[in-house]
């Protein structure tokens, strides 16, 4: 009976019989012979762990190995055991890690130092390049260095929000992050190793960006970043590619001290398969970036804190002094910049996309001038937004991502952009609210410099691979501070190849460091920062591409009008769109034109969508600034 009564309360009893409860309560007594329907035991078998560390070894299952060399390829990892791979691996970073005259390469080891509780199995070697007893041991070379090794964006954010002060994660899923100091680049501080390889072959002297250093000052400071790096408990070692064309792929190793920078440059590089790690072997070119370790100011051709170096015999950069992860991008352009025309490729700083006939715009512009935005359209096919190549095989993009600025973006004017910031995307110098995380767009007090990485598959329109046929139309971006210059004109092949060497624009605050407001600046090729040949080189390389496949030129003005910045206004972003539009359907290509007097600009009379009044500059600038200006 006392059994049936106990399985009516679910297996407990109230007795009133023994010791009382609290306030005089009878105390519940259990029946464990009571088999209740309603109070179970529904824990499941009981975990395998004996300790808290073994459960939590017991939460990450190990990842497969790729066992299938790429395209059936027979490479240099693909008959050895894993452990073999590992230590082959490990050898080629401590070769790059490596002291050039003092010591043997850094004692490298996988994983994270934070870690060692979780049982992994230490990998670690030594790269020998002299006998260690000839030139003594530092103390560098009694530690190992933790490698850790493409991680992936999950293992990146952990990284970063717990070692690295101000790394947050946004409401959106991306994470927030501070380059330091340095919010720009520092173009002034960026140097080119000068030999015998180089001394004929880049341009050097006025005009050029390409500011000389020797090769012993080089190595200086590739041995105190190397140094930096190796006196770490860990550096990140990224192995990527450049180029979606897999017959000039380029490989790049980046060793960088923050997660950030891993990320960043994850998200920009070409992203490899396991399958393709396997074959990586050698990297062509390495990055060093020690950014928070500063160079020594007393050392020869340094003027500052800062020093970004090239070295293109030995395939190396070294960055110290900035943080600002733009730098490990923009220098690998300008080496792509000298590789590619040396095989008959033009290299581009350019945005592309192509429509859904086939159709390929390139789209010319420095930082600011909508080269970003323009290129990416819901409409067409995102090939990418800055950086390709135009070989005999057609375009491809040199990244495998997008650095889209970030000052006033909205959902409304850039929907593809908005909904790319999300888990995986690194925002640089953005505020948000402290309690909901939600990012404020329009606020500067960092900088106005705010930017966006992420993988160019975040864009739901972008064609993987991202290559293309030949271009159709060439469009040649400006954003003009003094508002004379016609939204849109069409050029013949010689204005086209005049405009793209004198590259009018403006600098636009933020891009760099100590510009506030837009300045007029004349920039060959659309990037004069970044090219390492003359300019004249990568100008006879379009015209011949354009000529032999048939390309128009167009230059868009996507700066102001009726007026200069502080009194005109600045072109709607909804009429550039509409322009961009005309030209890629092929109605602009056969509208009414009139010329202006001066090198002969041929400006349509009318747009559909675009007000006819602010297609001509004399409508709302005298005619003869405009000739002055055309003049100068």
């Amino acid at each position: 009976m006392a059994q049936n009564k106990a399985a009516e309360n679910g297996g407990f009893s109230f007795t009133r019989t023994g010791s009382m409860g609290r306030q005089g309560l009878p105390k519940i007594q259990t029946h464990p012979e009571a088999t209740s329907e309603v109070c179970h035991d529904d824990s499941g078998t009981p975990v395998k762990a004996k300790t808290i560390d073994e459960l939590h070894s017991l939460q990450k299952k190990k990842s497969s190995q790729p066992t299938t060399p790429i395209n059936g390829k027979q490479g240099s990892f693909a008959a050895i055991s894993e452990e073999d791979r590992q230590k082959q691996q490990l050898q080629s970073i401590s070769a790059s890690l490596a002291s050039l005259t003092r010591e043997t390469g850094p004692k490298v080891v996988k994983g994270d130092p934070a870690r060692k509780s979780e049982g992994q199995k230490a990998t670690h070697v030594e790269h020998h390049l002299y006998d260690a007893s000839l030139f003594g041991v530092s103390d560098s070379a009694l530690k190992f260095t933790h490698i850790l090794y493409n991680l992936s964006p999950a293992e990146l954010y952990e990284q970063a929000i717990k070692y690295e002060k101000g790394s947050f994660i946004t409401a959106t899923g991306a994470l927030a992050t501070l380059s330091g100091a340095k919010t720009g680049r520092s173009p002034r501080d960026k140097r080119v190793v000068k030999d015998e390889e180089t001394e004929n072959e880049l341009w050097w002297g006025k005009g050029s960006p390409n500011i000389e250093m020797d090769e012993h000052t080089f190595l200086v400071n590739r041995e105190r970043a190397v140094d930096y790096l190796n006196s770490l408990d860990k550096v990140y070692v990224n192995d990527q590619f450049l180029n979606w064309d897999p017959e000039h792929r380029i490989k790049v190793r980046i060793v960088s001290a923050r997660a950030y920078h891993s990320l960043f440059m994850h998200n920009m590089c070409i992203r490899p398969t396991p399958e393709e790690l396997l074959e990586f072997g050698t990297p062509d070119f390495t990055i060093y970036n020690a950014g928070q370790f500063p160079c020594n100011r007393y050392t020869h051709y340094m003027t500052s804190s800062t020093s970004v170096d090239l070295n293109l015999s030995r395939r190396e950069m070294v960055i110290l002094g900035t943080q600002y992860a733009g730098e490990m991008k923009k220098g690998l352009f300008s080496v792509m910049h000298y590789l590619m025309p040396k095989r008959q490729i033009l290299s581009l700083h350019s945005g592309c996309n192509m429509g859904k006939d086939g159709d390929v715009a390139l789209f010319f512009g420095l930082s600011g001038t909508g080269k970003t935005t323009l290129s990416t359209d819901h409409n067409r096919y995102l090939i990418g937004d800055d950086e390709h190549c135009w070989s005999n095989n057609g375009v491809s993009n040199i990244e495998g991502g997008c650095y889209a600025k970030c000052i006033d973006l909205s959902k409304d004017k850039e929907p593809d952009i908005w909904n790319a910031i999300k888990f995986g995307t690194v925002v640089e110098n953005v505020v948000f609210d402290e309690h909901t995380r939600e990012v404020d767009y329009s606020e500067k007090s960092v900088t106005e410099n705010t930017r966006a990485a992420y993988p160019i598959e975040y864009i739901p329109n972008a064609k993987i691979p991202c290559v293309g046929p030949h271009p159709k139309n060439v469009i040649l971006l400006a954003c003009d501070a003094f508002g004379v210059l016609p939204p849109v004109s069409k050029l013949s092949l010689a204005q086209t190849m005049y405009h793209f060497i004198s590259g009018y624009t403006a600098l636009v605050a933020g891009t760099e460091d100590g510009i506030k407001e837009p300045q007029a600046t004349f920039s060959a090729c659309f990037g004069a920062a970044f090219i390492m040949m003359h300019p004249t080189r990568y100008a006879a390389m379009l015209s011949e591409k354009m000529q032999k496949h048939g390309a128009t030129g167009w230059l868009v003005n996507t700066g102001w009008s009726a007026g200069r910045y502080g009194t005109g206004n600045r072109i709607k972003l909804a009429y550039t769109r509409k322009i961009i539009d005309a030209i890629h359907s092929g109605r602009l290509l056969n509208a009414s034109y009139t010329k202006t007097e001066v090198f002969g600009l041929e400006i349509p009379t009318e747009i559909e969508g675009v007000p006819s009044e602010i297609l001509d500059p004399t409508n709302t600038v005298s005619s003869l600034i405009f000739i002055w200006f055309l003049l100068i």
